[in-house]
């Protein structure tokens, strides 16, 4: 079975008046999506399994998260990774804004603000595969003639009926050729063009292999260069010309555990904007500082990306010892 909005063709835009609402069908977990609308190459890689519609600009996700996954973990015996949960509304919000808003296939998505935060609760493994539901609200969208500029997405992540989660992200809807012209020069680049070095030992930073460590150190201590495998299989799933966000905010939570000296804390909370694109062809680098305790807790990790002595991205980590 497929869900409501699945049966739909791509370019259909749907308006709720409230009575024709199916509201109150439950999700379906069978199968997952098609993977060209959460832009992703593997089948392997795709988390959301279906969408309903629950009202005006209200929606529900269906998403599994797997026993185990080859970079997404879990990052212990007994908890899930939480970027896998900030990876499952990444991919709602594409299968939302192409089904439900009749945003084309070949449009770009822009990020800005994005925040997320989780229970250690809601992220506890149990020998098998986790189903959680995102509800979903779309407000601020942007309308441009017949097409949709932008829009902003509240979630709330909940499993067994429970919530164990929020978050929220603003995006940017880029047609081809805007997105050609905005790119210039850069629009063919490729992760290759990076010069690598070497990686910090994975140990260090939780990992077991070396093709999945992000950081390497630099001569300014609490500063490391943003470093990635181009052949990366979930990183680099499907061609892109810039350094994905997801990598951006994967190479800051390892920062945070070498600042905090744990490779096991786990960033429950996270507050980060992208402010320009982080280019392949210089340098990336993450500096992070340890600025206090929150009130479960946590440690807070400030994490400044910079580029040509210029910030491209900025945000804080709440992270919970191991």
């Amino acid at each position: 079975m497929v869900g409501t909005l699945l049966e739909e063709s791509v370019g259909r835009t749907f308006i709720i008046d409230g009575e024709s609402s199916p509201g109150g069908s439950p999700v379906d977990f069978q199968q997952t999506i098609p993977r060209n609308l959460v832009h992703r190459a593997a089948v392997s890689e795709v988390f959301v399994t279906d969408l309903n519609i629950v009202g005006q600009d209200r929606f529900e996700v269906g998403a599994q998260w797997p026993r185990r996954h080859g970079f997404f973990g879990p990052r212990t015996p007994g908890s899930h990774d939480p970027m896998l949960y900030l990876e499952t509304f990444r991919q709602a919000i594409m299968l939302v804004a192409h089904r439900a808003y009749g945003v084309s296939l070949g449009t770009v998505f822009v990020g800005g603000r994005k925040t997320s935060s989780i229970t250690p609760e809601g992220l506890v493994t149990e020998g098998r595969p986790i189903d959680v539901v995102l509800r979903v609200s779309v407000q601020d969208v942007i309308r441009r003639g017949n097409n949709v500029g932008g829009m902003r997405f509240e979630f709330g992540c909940f499993r067994d009926g429970e919530l164990i989660g929020t978050a929220s992200e603003t995006i940017r809807c880029v047609s081809p050729a805007v997105y050609r012209r905005l790119r210039g020069d850069h629009f063919a680049a490729t992760p290759f063009q990076a010069i690598a070095l070497p990686t910090v030992e994975p140990v260090l930073v939780g990992r077991e292999r070396k093709e999945d460590v992000l950081v390497a150190e630099t001569a300014t201590p609490g500063t490391w260069s943003l470093q990635f495998d181009p052949d990366h299989a979930v990183l680099f799933d499907h061609s892109v010309d810039h350094v994905p966000g997801m990598v951006l905010l994967e190479g800051a939570r390892q920062a945070a555990l070498l600042t905090l000296g744990d490779p096991y804390a786990l960033p429950l909370r996270t507050d980060f904007d992208f402010s320009v694109y982080v280019e392949f062809d210089s340098e990336c680098l993450l500096t992070a500082e340890e600025i206090g305790v929150d009130a479960d807790g946590s440690r807070l990790v400030r994490v400044v990306a910079e580029q040509k002595g210029r910030p491209v991205a900025s945000g804080t980590l709440a992270m919970r010892r191991s």
